[in-house]
This record gives structure tokens, C-alpha cells and sequence, in this order.
């Protein structure tokens, strides 16, 4: 029996470019990367130097604070290059593909008959445990730390996100395999939420499911977590994505690593907005070829709320399973603010309409409309944050590094996602995520 999740905070940015369901098988490609800053806060050991022969499974790094967990390349082929910044910081691992794709062999496994333990071990041996990530702090989970519950959203809010239900169709049985070996990862619940009675996932067994209903971010798995079982200092939670799910269940099936996704084209700038079917890691330029406009563009890996902003030689990231393509903003809009507005979005009724017309759709571009300054005290960001927890008094406590304060207000709770609707609506221009990934990375270095 399921228990629904409803909100009434929050907002739905409904832009052009929504992907179609069709999808396109794309080429395997040439050259992929992996980039460590993928993985927030891991610090990379590299294992597979350039020159070194791989194959789709094996382990590139590790991470330097529990060598157990392995970061796999996506592809076989052959490490062409390592990308170093400052202070030889690893910023991508770049694979040359030998044009075919060849499995490191894990081996089939009966996950009824194997024990928490077991299966911990085998996804640590082929790569799969950063797929597992933790509340708090947002960042790959620590197997040394038991979760009192695990929840996977199968429902994603965000502007132009991929459907789930679209994209996990035919995928039953690995979705199931990946549930029961979660189950046995917890001696809490594992809760799962769905958009609609038609998601793959709404027939998932030994699971607690959720339908949830409500504005963008209720499909952010934050607001879920907040409505079923709140975090408290020293607990902790785990985090599955659906199109991981898929990922860890092949692998237990077949004893193979095949990071192969159903990618979103978005956005007004594509041409032809549908899925793509790619390898994680894929270079960006195969991914939109021939689909793209590059006429002033911003490409952006992920959504245009908490996506990251790369070019056509850049890579599709690692957990992403969709590529944005919209307008580039730089143009002024002279006496922008004194007039009145009908082609925005706002939650304001001054001088804008947006609010007469709830279904339209929107072609924006990035621009901030505005410069940055001091916050101001507005009451906006309250009605699109859903959750209990009072979001400018957090941002601010993040800013003047206050741990005993963001402990109290319920920082525990967020990732920098959460914040991307107020940083939307923000009057003051201020980079809500970075502030509230800045003071998350105190309070695990300080605190643990």
C-alpha cells in the first residue's frame, strides 16, 4: 500500500524543448572522460595511469579515504590522458575507445541468497558503490556508517527533466534485483517514490512506495525524505537514483558494468529535443551532433536549475542523465525593471503575469536580470522551499560559519539542489548552492 507525498511549496518552471519520447541509438563515440569533481568531495588516487589498457568495469582511482570504493571507466580502451589543474589536481580521466565495447567479467549472483555484507562487497569490487550517495552532506556514502533508511525518487520535478517512466521502461527486472540487494544494505525501510501508477517502479516489491504530487522540488529526494523520515544529528540516509538502480541491477544479473543511459536532449536550442541512448562520460559533442543550434549557446550537463555549464569538447557528467541546451544571456534589457514583463517567470505580481497564465511555456536565457547585492528580506524564497527549515537564516549561518547555528536549523536535511528554486527567485543574486555546498563542506570537515 502506498502513502502519498504531497506538497503545496514550491514551482514548476515550464520552459520550450521538452525531449519527446523517441530514442536515438548514438555510436559508441571516441574519447570519454571521468572527472573525480563528479564525486564531491572524494579525493582521487589514480590507479590506471596514461597508457593503460581498460576495460568497461575496471577501476581508474580509488578513493584516497576508503581505498575500498573504485571509480570505474565506462568504456574499454585506452587512458589517453590525466587533466591536471593547480597543485596537480586530477581534473578528468580521458579513455580512447578501441570502437568496441569489452566488459570486465564480475560474475553472476543470486542476490536472494547473498547477505548485506556480500553484496556491499561486490559492489565495492565492480565499481558501483558511488552510486550509492548519503544525506548528510550530499556526497558518496560511507560504508561505514548504517543508514536508517534508503530511498530512491522515481519522480524527477526539475524543469525539462527526463521521465522516468519513459526512461525505465523494459527495466523491471533489474530494477527489482537492485531493490532486494538494497534491502539487505539497511535494517531500516527502503522507500521508494513514483510520479504515476504506470512507472516501473510502482511494482517494486519489499519496498514502502510513496506517490508523490505537488510543484518542483517535490522530486527532489530531500523533500521526500523530510515528509517520510526527517534526518537527526548522527543518522544517516542513503540515496539511489532510478537510472543507477538499473545500472547496479545489470550488473548483479549479468556481472557486468554497463553504464548505458537514456539521455534527455533539452532545451530551445536543440533542434530536435528527444532521448539519446549514450555512455556516461560521453564527449558532449557526440552527444548533441547534428542536433545542436550554436548560435549564442549555453550547453549545460544536468537541468538549468543545478546543472554544470560545459562546452562541446567537455563531457556528459557522471550521474547525469540529461544535456540542456538553452539561450546565452548576455544581452542588457534597458529599464528591464520598469516596465512590465509578460515573457518571464517570477512569483511576484509586480509588474509581471506570468501568474495569469500558469500553463505557458518559456524560452529564457541566463541572464540574472539583475546584479549582485545584500540579501533582502522578501518572504519569496518561504514559498518555494517546502521544507521545514528556514532558508535564508541558513544561508546566512552558512556564510559567517556558524556550525552550532546551521546544525540547528536543519542542515543535516539539505544538498545544494534544494536551494536552486531560491536561488531562481533570489532578488539579491546570491549563489544560493555554492553557499550551502561551502558550509555543508565545513560541517563534514569539522564534524564529521
Amino acid at each position: 500500500m502506498s502513502k502519498d507525498i504531497r506538497i503545496k511549496k514550491g514551482l514548476d518552471i515550464k520552459l520550450v524543448g521538452e525531449a519527446k519520447q523517441v530514442t536515438t541509438e548514438l555510436p559508441l563515440g571516441s574519447v570519454f572522460a571521468v572527472r573525480p569533481d563528479d564525486f564531491h568531495g572524494v579525493i582521487p588516487k589514480i590507479l590506471a595511469k596514461e597508457g593503460t589498457e581498460v576495460k568497461a568495469g575496471e577501476a581508474l582511482f580509488y578513493d584516497k579515504s576508503d581505498e575500498r570504493i573504485l571509480f570505474p571507466s565506462p568504456v574499454s580502451g585506452k587512458v589517453t590522458e590525466v587533466v591536471r589543474g593547480a597543485r596537480r589536481k586530477v581534473l578528468e580521466i580521458k579513455i580512447t575507445t578501441n570502437g568496441t565495447q569489452d566488459h570486465k567479467d564480475f560474475g553472476k549472483v543470486d542476490v536472494d541468497a547473498m547477505s548485506g555484507e556480500e553484496i556491499k562487497n561486490h559492489l565495492f569490487a565492480s565499481g558501483c558503490w558511488p552510486f550509492i550517495k548519503q544525506r548528510p552532506y550530499d556526497v558518496v556514502a560511507n560504508p561505514n556508517q548504517a543508514p536508517k533508511a534508503i530511498f530512491v525518487s522515481g519522480y524527477n520535478s526539475a524543469p525539462l527533466a527526463a521521465d522516468y517512466d519513459y526512461v525505465l521502461e523494459g527495466k523491471e527486472a533489474e530494477l527489482n534485483a537492485a531493490l532486494t540487494a538494497l534491502t539487505k544494505l539497511t535494517e531500516g525501510k527502503v522507500h521508494v517514490s513514483v510520479g504515476s501508477a504506470k512507472s516501473p517502479l510502482a511494482s517494486a516489491k519489499g519496498v514502502e512506495l510513496h506517490n508523490v504530487k505537488g510543484p518542483h522540488p517535490v522530486g527532489n529526494v530531500s523533500t521526500q525524505i523530510a515528509q517520510v523520515n526527517p534526518i537527526n544529528k548522527g543518522e544517516v540516509v542513503w540515496v539511489v537514483t532510478p537510472q543507477d538502480l538499473v545500472v547496479i541491477g545489470e550488473l548483479l544479473l549479468t556481472g557486468k558494468l554497463n553504464i548505458t543511459r537514456k539521455v534527455a536532449l533539452t532545451g530551445s536550442k536543440i533542434n530536435e529535443p528527444k532521448y539519446v541512448s549514450v555512455i556516461a562520460g560521453a564527449q558532449i559533442s557526440d552527444v548533441v551532433k547534428g542536433n545542436l543550434n550554436n548560435d549564442n549557446t549555453r550547453v549545460i550537463s544536468g537541468n538549468v536549475l543545478s546543472g554544470l555549464e560545459v562546452s562541446e569538447d567537455g563531457f556528459l557528467g557522471f550521474y547525469d542523465n540529461q544535456v540542456t541546451a538553452i539561450p546565452e544571456g548576455d544581452d542588457y534589457e534597458f529599464f528591464g525593471w520598469n516596465k512590465p514583463i509578460f515573457n518571464k517567470i517570477s512569483t511576484s505580481r509586480a509588474l509581471t503575469f506570468s501568474w495569469l497564465t500558469p500553463k505557458k511555456k518559456y524560452d529564457l536565457n541566463t541572464n540574472t536580470n539583475g546584479e549582485h547585492r545584500a540579501f533582502v528580506v522578501t518572504g519569496a524564497y518561504e514559498e518555494v522551499f517546502p521544507l521545514d527549515i528556514y532558508p535564508m537564516q541558513l544561508l546566512k549561518a552558512c556564510m559567517y560559519k556558524d556550525l552550532d547555528e546551521m546544525e540547528g536549523l536543519g542542515a543535516y536535511e539539505v544538498a545544494p539542489e534544494d536551494f536552486a528554486l531560491t536561488e531562481f527567485i533570489c532578488v539579491s543574486k546570491q549563489p544560493h548552492q555554492k553557499i550551502i555546498r561551502e558550509g555543508l563542506d565545513l560541517m563534514m570537515k569539522e564534524l564529521g
